[in-house]
């Protein structure tokens, strides 16, 4: 964890002008599926192909790369499913998170991806709501650096909000234009759902707790910024 001695407030990118967003339709319902499905189809299929190899006696050469594929892709599986957990909020029992244990489930997922997390948030308890915006921008700032780079992600929390930024810095740093959409509340329009829905979801969820959502794009440069009651 990188120093605990509580950061600057985060600046506040610019704020979107978001109209409110229905996410209790059955047609979101299936977006998030979908999206969740594309994340935990690629680990469980690895995991398949590993069994296959050690299954067939022609392979038994390749015993070791197949316990390897099915270690790392079951890790994989795991990291996967327990930040989704928090992030799309099925650990519904919590109320509040320590910022040490998100920390444990955002560098699950950045353990593999390309960019590298710089946890800058100091020890600190969590309401739900921010909690689940800090893990999705989390996800959305590793997303925004597909030839890698490094995110910081910065808390502040004070008596009546908590601040949140993630600065994404790295060759080619960018948000698909279906992620801006859905961080506007915008329906989508063409691209890929899986991006769009949870944008969207992330906006929604800001709103819904009283808060706002900006981002701010510059040159391999994207700093996403939110702010929820504490």
């Amino acid at each position: 964890m990188t120093d605990a001695a509580a950061p600057a407030a985060p600046a506040e990118a610019p704020e979107l002008n978001v109209p409110k967003l229905d996410i209790g339709g059955p047609d979101f319902a299936a977006l998030v599926a979908a999206r969740l499905c594309h994340d935990f189809i690629s680990p469980a299929s690895a995991i398949v192909s590993g069994l296959d190899l050690l299954e067939d006696p022609s392979a038994q050469d390749m015993r070791e790369d197949a316990m390897s594929l099915i270690s790392s892709s079951a890790r994989k599986l795991a990291d996967l499913l327990q930040f989704t957990r928090v992030a799309f909020g099925a650990s519904a029992s919590a109320e509040n998170f320590d910022s040490r244990e998100l920390e444990k489930l955002a560098q699950g997922v950045f353990a593999h991806v390309r960019p590298t997390l710089d946890w800058a948030i100091p020890p600190s308890i969590m309401n739900k709501a921010s909690a689940r915006a800090i893990l999705n921008i989390a996800q959305i700032a590793a997303a925004a650096l597909p030839a890698g780079g490094k995110a910081t992600l910065r808390a502040v929390v004070t008596e009546d909000r908590v601040a949140i930024t993630a600065d994404a810095s790295g060759p080619r740093a960018r948000l698909r234009p279906e992620i801006l959409s859905g961080l506007k509340g915008e329906p989508l329009a063409e691209g890929l759902g899986g991006p769009w829905v949870q944008a969207a979801y992330l906006s929604a969820l800001v709103r819904a707790a009283g808060g706002q959502i900006g981002v701010e794009l510059g040159e391999d440069q994207v700093t996403l910024a939110a702010w929820v009651p504490a």
